[in-house]
């Protein structure tokens, strides 16, 4: 294995340096390094107050809470306010040490002007890690312009259950392509070095997006593997506890979790910081001296947001509740990663000095790629590629941002947490009907009317999690307004003049994310009830469902013409979508869940089975194109020893149709009999090919044999190689294979602590 990437507490040089500093450091700062703060509460009229500094952090402060996005100011003002706070604590207290201004980049940097890429479930399907660390890497670099060295991304929970409200912020329901997504995550942001990039934090440990109750083997095998190739491929040097329990206990109080598995199993080496508020939510300790101590010794570093428990801890340590050693081992954790950070160097790049311009033309060209490479097309009678020339476009998502932009991008944080519902358009989205005014034919005819909102009543929910919420009616009890009427009899007459229809529907901020969910899957609203009015006028409906997760539109979508599923496409979402429809450019996008056609509260995924789930409508991987695509040539080493490091497939794909597009060809792993302790099939590698019309590549790939292994414990922890056959299949998606053949591995059983080798490697030729 390549250590060389892992973050690791055993440098000798920074220990030194940590070591000494630590001995200088009185208990007031020492406590300051494990708390967090709003940078705006030592701030009066939008400069420093150095009297409520002295009076707030005399002893510094360890960390700022999302810093960027707490207001709508231009990234300029972002930083110069930023390099205020850093320098004063610099130079005002009594070691210098400087703070971590940490914020959320998972669609982009969180903050006014800078670009909005896609939602990580849209890209998980473009199944295209070389653009998720392009996007990475240019927010990195962004980032630090502001004065950011550490981000609270990505997520990486394995999403199973489809009602999950944050289902947006995951890859999605595959162990191997979230993991694949979020090493590249880690591999873009942080550049190849920490003093010029970015540090990562892997979230949510372990299982908060679904299967943290799961049984061991699927736990150790597949909703950890994300969090394990980040911190051991990768050097991922932050991972961030879920706020759910873990086998009985909240994962912050966790020592099986954070210490156990994290630390001991996966020898993670870093900082371990918990989500906002996850420590008050601790409701079965009461006293918060206590309830400080025992986050500390399962091996909780920092209190987010603002430490309030944490700044308990000397009393903690002087009642003998908590021990020194931890509290030292938690302050000097701190300490390693601002020294990896750069931070503490003379020449340290704390903030950029020159005019920031976000939103540059390359990250823009970034975001249409990815948002391109998004769309899944899972329906189309011949309807699309558009070639009608009247298009009337109806829907609540059909003229507006919301149907762009979800949750943790800056409109949707400021619209729902800071409740400022004006002037969000920084930097612009383009909507759907921009798109198409943009992209269209000029012979071709375009209309609008909004026919109906998103919802009549307000249908925001939310889930107890045991902790008040003060915050809760005001921030939920209210709907989007989208500044349009809406009118049906006008929408249903202008459908009946125009040749095909699009109706965009779908959620909007306030009906899925963080903290908020509403009743059920199904189309919010009335919109169904709308759609299938436009159904009745005989016209075909090119149905575009717009949202943060799959949808259940079954009774619907079998009478459209067309389903498309945009996800939330970011700021270039309105081009994207429209010269998909328009056919400028082929769909490719595969689905990266198993979208379901009845409502489900409960995991499902496509591996417990080779046989498609009657419950879902369209599987893992599958998506259609304008084109097709041939598969042939399949040619697979036959025998390979268990010892043995990776051995060779390979096969040829060849466009059939009249159009130029992009394939995406999986590699997926079955056994041969029920007595294999592996899935029935399971992802194990994927390619993306584009072809012209009629052009053949051939895909060479090299799998790992510990990728045909799996993980048991017998008293021991383990990665097992054993001999005997195995499929390898070449697929169009989780059912449609299209070629496969078989791999006896010979040899003795391989036994190891746990595997080295995760990914598989593909060249198209």
């Amino acid at each position: 294995m390549d250590n060389t990437k892992k973050f690791t507490a055993s440098n000798p040089a920074v220990n030194e340096f940590v070591d000494a500093l630590y001995e200088k450091m009185s208990m007031g700062e020492r406590v300051a390094q494990l708390r967090s703060m709003y940078m705006y509460d030592v701030f009066t009229d939008g400069h420093l107050d150095p009297e409520k500094c002295r009076q707030m952090i005399p002893d510094g402060i360890g960390h700022f809470s999302q810093y960027a996005s707490q207001l709508p100011l231009d990234p300029n003002v972002v930083r110069d306010q930023m390099a205020e706070m850093q320098t004063w604590l610099m130079e005002n207290t009594p070691n210098g040490i400087p703070a971590f201004f940490h914020e959320e980049v998972l669609t982009g940097v969180n903050t006014c002007e800078a670009t909005i890429y896609p939602q990580q479930i849209g890209q998980g399907g473009s199944f295209n890690t070389e653009l998720a660390e392009l996007k990475a890497r240019q927010s990195s670099i962004a980032m630090r312009k502001i004065g950011s060295v550490l981000s609270l991304s990505p997520m990486v929970d394995v999403c199973r259950n489809p009602s999950f409200s944050r289902f947006e912020e995951s890859y999605g329901e595959d162990a191997y392509l979230v993991a694949s997504f979020g090493t590249a995550f880690v591999r873009g942001l942080h550049q190849g070095d920490l003093k010029k990039g970015v540090a990562t934090t892997t979230k949510h440990f372990l299982g908060y997006g679904g299967g943290g109750d799961a049984d061991e083997k699927e736990l150790m095998e597949e909703i950890l593997l994300p969090h394990e190739t980040m911190i051991r491929l990768e050097g991922a040097p932050v991972a961030m506890p879920g706020y759910h329990y873990f086998h009985g206990e909240k994962c912050v109080l966790s020592q099986e979790l954070l210490q156990d598995i994290l630390h001991d199993y996966i020898g993670f080496e870093g900082l371990v910081v918990s989500d906002y508020n996850a420590i008050d939510q601790v409701t079965e300790i009461t006293d918060p001296v206590v309830k400080a101590a025992a986050a500390l010794k399962a091996g909780t570093d920092v209190d987010f947001p603002k430490g309030v428990h944490y700044e308990l801890l000397p009393e903690a340590i002087e009642k003998g509740l908590a021990s020194e050693a931890d509290f030292e081992r938690a302050v000097k954790a701190v300490l390693r990663l601002k020294y990896a950070t750069g931070l503490f160097d003379d020449d340290a790049y704390h903030y950029s000095t020159e005019q920031i311009a976000y939103d540059t033309a390359e990250e823009r060209e970034t975001s249409y790629k990815i948002a391109s490479q998004s769309i899944v097309l899972l329906e189309n009678n011949g309807v699309l590629p558009l070639k009608a020339k009247k298009v009337f476009v109806t829907g609540p998502n059909a003229n507006t941002m919301w149907a762009m932009c979800g949750d943790y991008t800056f409109p949707s944080m400021t619209y729902f947490w800071k409740m400022i519902e004006h002037d969000l358009d920084h930097p612009h989205t383009i909507t759907l009907m921009e798109g198409l005014l943009n992209r269209k034919p000029s012979e071709m005819e375009i209309t609008y009317s909004r026919g109906c909102d998103w919802t009549e009543e307000i249908e925001t929910i939310y889930e107890f999690e045991g902790h008040d919420r003060d915050w809760e009616y005001p921030v939920l009890h209210r709907k989007v307004d989208s500044g349009e009427e809406h009118d049906e009899a006008e929408a249903l007459a202008m459908a009946q003049e125009a040749d095909v229809i699009i109706a965009a529907v779908g959620e909007n901020v306030m009906l899925c994310g963080e903290d908020r969910d509403r009743q059920g899957l199904r189309l919010p609203g009335k919109q169904a009830e709308y759609v299938e009015k436009l159904i009745a006028t005989g016209k075909p409906v090119v149905l575009v469902v717009f949202g943060g997760r799959a949808q259940v539109i079954a009774g619907v979508a079998e009478h459209c013409a067309a389903v498309v599923q945009a996800w939330y496409p970011g700021e270039e979402g309105g081009n994207a979508v429209a010269d998909i429809l328009l056919g400028n450019i082929s769909p490719s996008s595969k689905l990266s869940l198993s979208y379901p056609n009845v409502e489900l509260n409960e995991s499902i995924c496509y591996n417990r089975s080779t046989e498609k789930d009657p419950r879902v409508a369209w599987p893992f991987g599958y998506g259609l194109s304008y084109t097709t695509f041939e598969y042939s040539n399949l040619q697979l080493d036959g025998e390979a020893q268990t010892e043995q490091e990776s051995f060779k497939l390979s096969f040829d794909i060849t466009n059939t149709g009249s159009m130029a597009a992009d394939e995406i060809a999986q590699i997926y792993l079955s056994p041969t009999c029920d007595c294999q302790p592996i899935r029935p099939i399971q992802l194990q590698g994927f390619a993306r090919v584009s072809l012209q019309p009629g052009e053949t590549k051939t895909v060479e790939v090299r799998m790992q044999t510990e990728q045909l292994g799996y993980y048991s414990n017998d008293g021991k922890r383990q990665w097992n190689i054993e001999p005997g056959r195995y499929i390898i299949k070449v697929a169009a998606s989780s059912i449609d294979i299209r070629l496969q053949g078989e791999i006896t591995l010979t040899g003795d059983k391989v036994v190891k602590p746990l595997r080295d080798k995760y990914f598989s490697t593909a060249v198209v030729k």
